[in-house]
């Protein structure tokens, strides 16, 4: 593996999964119910409207919210979040194929200079953030070698397009019970990484771009929800949870952005099965062709309801970090 800082060998093992995927489903339930209360994060929480209510009447009457229509609201999330995602989705599907990357191959530096900074989403967007954390990665891309870039572009996307083909029954997927099963771990290779440009966080986006049904989105806020999921727990890990990056000399956390793409789609599969059980308990219908889709908005409302803490450890960063 490519990774400089890889996670510990006990995280592959199989009773060490099993303890992270039974803790994930005993805190699935609590989030889930906030993610409907709340609508995704849209709307007042019941919880919420009772603080409110409290604090504005005093000892007066606590006006409560009425209980939300799960199948309406889980429709409804589903729906906004399948819209939210295709709004950019025909960019990439565009720069990802496979004809139009063969055009490059005697240009590297247009591919590297104008489809990838002025055309893939997001790569402009973290072009063109005045966010100064970024600053080191628009360094890593102005130095960073055209022919290589569009190499392993092409690799993702060759890689992408046979695992596609592997699966003539959608459903099949679901099936998958073991990280040898998965078959991701060639991703987690040096063929499929530029260091400092197409990191973990930017190539699982673009393969979740292309095939959503297949290929989690490895966000920040996604290792973040994790470290919740698993109640902040171990698992017997040496150094503190396998989806931190702590410096103890320098006193900052952060998401592991090096965690391993095969363990986090496999835990990201998990959780797909744990939506889609609700879904079907309510007479609600998921595409499976955005079965991530779905996924990626509930990690990033569970990272969200922790926001303050998360941008307090942040915050303590006293460099740039390097999370895409």
């Amino acid at each position: 593996m490519y990774y400089p800082n890889d996670i510990e060998d006990i995280c592959y093992e199989a009773e060490h999964i099993d303890k992270v995927l039974s803790e994930i489903k005993i805190n699935f339930r609590n989030y889930f119910d906030k993610f409907i209360d709340s609508e995704a994060g849209n709307a007042l929480s019941n919880e919420y409207a009772l603080k409110l209510a409290r604090h504005f009447n005093g000892d007066g009457e606590v006006i409560k919210k009425k209980k939300k229509d799960t199948k309406n609201v889980f429709t409804e999330i589903i729906k906004e979040s399948i819209e939210s995602f295709n709004k950019d989705r025909n960019s990439y599907l565009e720069i990802l194929d496979e004809e139009s990357l063969e055009e490059y191959e005697d240009d590297p530096n247009q591919f590297k200079n104008d489809v990838l900074r002025n055309k893939c989403p997001i790569i402009r967007y973290t072009l063109h953030s005045k966010d100064k954390e970024l600053d080191k990665y628009k360094m890593d891309f102005n130095i960073s070698d055209p022919n290589e870039l569009l190499e392993v572009v092409c690799n993702l996307t060759q890689f992408a397009n046979d695992y596609n083909s592997r699966f003539t029954d959608i459903d099949d997927y679901e099936s998958i019970e073991s990280l040898g099963d998965l078959g991701l771990a060639e991703l987690d290779t040096e063929e499929y990484v530029v260091y400092g440009v197409i990191g973990g966080g930017i190539k699982s986006h673009l393969l979740f771009k292309l095939y959503p049904e297949f290929f989690p989105n490895r966000s920040r806020e996604a290792i973040w929800a994790l470290w919740y999921l698993t109640s902040k727990k171990t698992f017997d890990c040496t150094q503190d949870s396998e989806f931190l990056m702590i410096d103890t000399k320098n006193s900052t956390t952060q998401q592991n952005y090096f965690y391993p793409y095969e363990l986090f789609a496999f835990y990201a599969n998990q959780i797909f099965k744990l939506l889609n059980n609700e879904a079907m308990k309510n007479d609600v219908f998921i595409k499976k062709e955005y079965r991530f889709v779905l996924v990626d908005k509930f990690l990033t409302f569970v990272a969200q309801t922790h926001s303050e803490e998360i941008d307090f450890m942040r915050s303590q960063l006293r460099e740039g970090v390097h999370g895409y």
